[in-house]
């Protein structure tokens, strides 16, 4: 790896901390979005029976509002917090509590995106270097420098495949986070929406 490193210049480098920052965002994004952190199942049958049971009383709204628990639990609390009030007031707690739930989901992906878009344009970068490189080798007055000239070509061409080999992982993940962010949001709203209609009597469960 260190020789590949080497010959492709120290515009590699860039590419190197984009590629590690991709990384560290898609580990990090698997992490954060697994079903059992944001939508637990059971949780809202968990809460309705504890609505039942006890009203909403400052431990269950404690219990929902705890930074360990998932992040669907924020969102049910806010609307139970409003429970006396209109159905209307109800849906817009839990709409302000959504909108706050999916900036969280969606953290760390716009920088994921912006390095899919941006590492062709670094290798490009590196390709230019590389040119540069070549073109410097040559000269009237000494004439070609092969070791140069290999290594402009060598610098040209491993930014170019080196951008694109971290581009399309980081929009493939990009695109998958994209969509599972769009999949949780959907089943929050959906249970959001049940918790309101159960509260206001239309449902039992």
């Amino acid at each position: 790896m260190l020789p590949i490193i080497d010959a492709a210049g120290w515009p590699i480098w860039l590419l190197i901390i984009a590629s590690i920052i991709a990384l560290s965002i898609i580990f990090e994004r698997f992490w954060s979005l697994r079903a059992s952190v944001v939508v637990p199942h059971g949780l809202l049958k968990e809460v309705v029976q504890d609505y039942r049971q006890a009203g909403v009383n400052e431990a269950l709204l404690k219990k929902l509002l705890d930074p360990r628990a998932p992040l669907m639990a924020r969102v049910l609390a806010s609307g139970l917090k409003n429970v006396g009030s209109s159905r209307e007031v109800m849906k817009e707690s839990i709409e302000e509590a959504g909108r706050a739930a999916s900036l969280e989901l969606e953290r760390f992906l716009t920088l994921l995106g912006t390095i899919a878009a941006l590492s062709p344009l670094l290798g490009l970068f590196g390709t230019v270097v590389g040119m540069i490189e070549i073109f410097g080798a040559q000269s009237p007055a000494t004439g070609n420098n092969p070791a140069q000239l290999a290594h402009g070509i060598s610098v040209a061409l491993y930014n170019t495949a080196f951008g694109i080999i971290v581009a399309v992982p980081s929009m493939g993940f990009y695109r998958h986070f994209r969509a599972r962010v769009d999949q949780l949001l959907v089943e929050m709203e959906q249970q959001a929406i049940k918790l309101v209609e159960i509260v206001h009597g239309d449902r039992r469960n």
